[in-house]
């Protein structure tokens, strides 16, 4: 039973044949294409409907927040693709085009893989000026091309991986000669063992420390496709920008549901964090009685404290943003604000906690066989990935100080936290208030490198406010109000009259709270069942040292000897030369 109340769907896969096999020796190639299986296991769990796609059911939330993703990030990355990007695409046109329904069902119960491919290598996030096009012909069919190298699809993993392949690819509609905006198409990409004709995918290298996946560069050469391939009108759109955001909407409904996997992550990081420092003892071996466990330590309670905080406060968080993110009586665009916001801190957090508690962990921290340098390599990628933090901020607080709407207001405003949001939000408001245009060199240098911390202390107030909301324990929401309050001492020792030493007592003040009930903390968590590293425990660690290669033999070798052998044939040879 998971800490939302609901049973996990995937309790039944970790000593599952699929997901019990050894890694650690793996191939890379092998393990990229298990974590296809894996995604095939952890969805069919699901068993997802259409409506649960289109609708955002609290089956698709779960599916996002399932600890699953601690066993394999690259079999949810793939799954999040499938249901999300590319089965709910389709889906939302579906209801006016029926013949699409069991293309979506193909995809839903994994009988198709699904890759949605929007993003280029010449351009990045600027997707407005994407170079794929789409051209109709006299027949009616469509021509898709790729003109330029820039223009190569850039990461979906296209490359066949045992079952038939279909895309949603974006490409500039072109009509008649004339540019017709963003349209998304239905494209056949491989059959399972090779690729279509006038397709091409290069794999690419794989990324350096999460796990493997077949990430691709790919291009069209005037591949031909069905009237029916595109999904939407012909009809050239009165706002290219508003079409385009419009097509790409579960690009958002990703912001979120990627934000929800980094709870997983920090549930994960604490309960790895608590088991280890409990395990771990100092102190001379001859003498038990003098040995401690070194979680006696705060140097070590601090990270693991911290991380166990901020998971139970982004908690509240996350169930706060999910039903406003999911009200339609909310203006689309602040529904786009609290899903970048929420992605934001959740990012911010969970990269926190895997750096705080892994250097806790000393060397054992760094192998991949501990999980959190994994996760943390995993979690850089869902930053980047259905919108990068980054570029996320910056268009949020640039359409906050220009006026165009409104984030929901504090329900205190006057928490420390809520002081800090206005107090970053108003010194940005009194810069540009000075300069001729929102896009002027002034704004580029005054304001774009400050969008990101604006953005994450709107998103700490935000989620101060659910917490106490949802009542968690007073305790917890005290150390995150500690952690936040780290995060930026100087306005606070500013602008709060908080120094040096009274952030310092607040800090240790909740840390004495919440220890006493760390344990029942992490146990309310409820992911020990998908924890894999073997440093928890002594007989996780001992098997673990079974399974590993044994390397044996009789050989001799007398370091000393060779190297005195050494030492005088060198004698000899500058003797030689005087």
């Amino acid at each position: 039973m998971s800490s939302e109340g609901y049973p996990r769907r995937t309790l039944h896969l970790p000593h599952s044949d699929t997901f019990g096999k050894s890694l650690h020796y793996m191939d890379h190639n092998d393990r990229a294409h298990l974590s296809y299986e894996k995604a095939k296991a952890i969805g069919l769990s699901y068993d997802m409907s259409i409506d649960d796609v289109l609708s955002l059911t609290p089956k698709f939330w779960q599916l996002h927040n399932d600890p699953a993703v601690l066993l394999d990030g690259g079999a949810i990355t793939l799954l999040t693709i499938q249901y999300n990007l590319c089965a709910g695409t389709i889906a939302r046109y579906a209801g006016r085009r029926p013949e699409l329904v069991p293309l979506v069902e193909d995809l839903l119960q994994y009988r198709k893989h699904g890759q949605y491919m929007m993003t280029e290598l010449g351009h990045g996030l600027d997707i407005g000026n994407i170079e794929t096009t789409a051209t109709l012909l006299p027949s009616g069919e469509f021509l898709l091309h790729s003109p330029t190298p820039g223009a190569a699809k850039f990461m979906p993993p296209t490359v066949p991986a045992g079952l038939p392949c279909v895309a949603v690819v974006f490409a500039r509609l072109i009509v008649n000669g004339e540019d017709c905006g963003h349209r998304p198409f239905i494209v056949p990409l491989n059959d399972g063992k090779q690729m279509c004709a006038g397709i091409q995918s290069r794999l690419l290298p794989y990324r350096g420390g999460p796990n493997p996946l077949t990430h691709s560069m790919t291009t069209f050469t005037s591949v031909r496709l069905p009237r029916s391939a595109l999904l939407g009108s012909l009809e050239k759109p009165a706002n290219f920008h508003a079409n385009l955001m419009d097509i790409i909407w579960r690009i958002t409904v990703g912001t979120i549901a990627l934000g929800c996997l980094a709870l997983p992550f920090m549930q994960c990081y604490a309960t790895i964090g608590t088991m280890y420092s409990l395990r771990r003892l100092v102190g001379p071996a001859s003498d038990p009685a003098r040995r401690a466990p070194i979680l006696s330590f705060r140097t070590q309670q601090a990270p693991i404290l911290a991380v166990t905080a901020n998971a139970y406060v982004m908690q509240a968080l996350q169930r706060w943003c999910i039903a406003r993110f999911c009200d339609q009586s909310l203006d689309s665009r602040v529904r786009h604000g609290i899903a970048a916001i929420f992605k934001g801190v959740m990012v911010q957090h969970s990269q926190q906690g895997a750096i705080g508690v892994s250097e806790r962990c000393g060397a054992q921290g760094l192998f991949v066989h501990n999980q959190m340098s994994c996760l943390h390599n995993e979690m850089r990628g869902i930053a980047i990935a259905e919108g990068d933090v980054l570029g996320l901020a910056v268009r949020l607080v640039n359409e906050l100080l220009l006026g165009r709407y409104e984030m929901l207001p504090a329900a205190d405003p006057n928490s420390l936290l809520a002081r800090h949001e206005a107090g970053l939000l108003q010194e940005l408001r009194d810069i540009v208030k000075d300069v001729p245009h929102h896009r002027s060199g002034e704004v580029n240098r005054l304001v774009l490198p400050h969008c990101q911390p604006v953005m994450e202390a709107i998103g700490h107030r935000m989620a101060y406010d659910a917490a106490v909301a949802q009542g968690v324990r007073p305790c917890l929401v005290d150390l995150y109000v500690a952690n936040v309050v780290r995060l930026d001492p100087a306005w606070y020792a500013e602008h709060a009259g908080l120094g040096r030493r009274a952030q310092q007592e607040m800090e240790t003040r909740a840390m004495d709270a919440v220890l006493p009930l760390l344990g029942e903390l992490v146990k309310e968590m409820d992911v020990f069942a998908y924890v894999t590293a073997p440093i928890v425990s002594d007989e996780r660690w001992d098997a673990f040292v079974d399974a590993l290669k044994v390397f044996r033999g009789n050989a001799r070798f007398d370091a000393l000897d060779e190297s005195r052998g050494r030492a005088g044939q060198d004698a000899h040879l500058v003797r030689s030369h005087l």
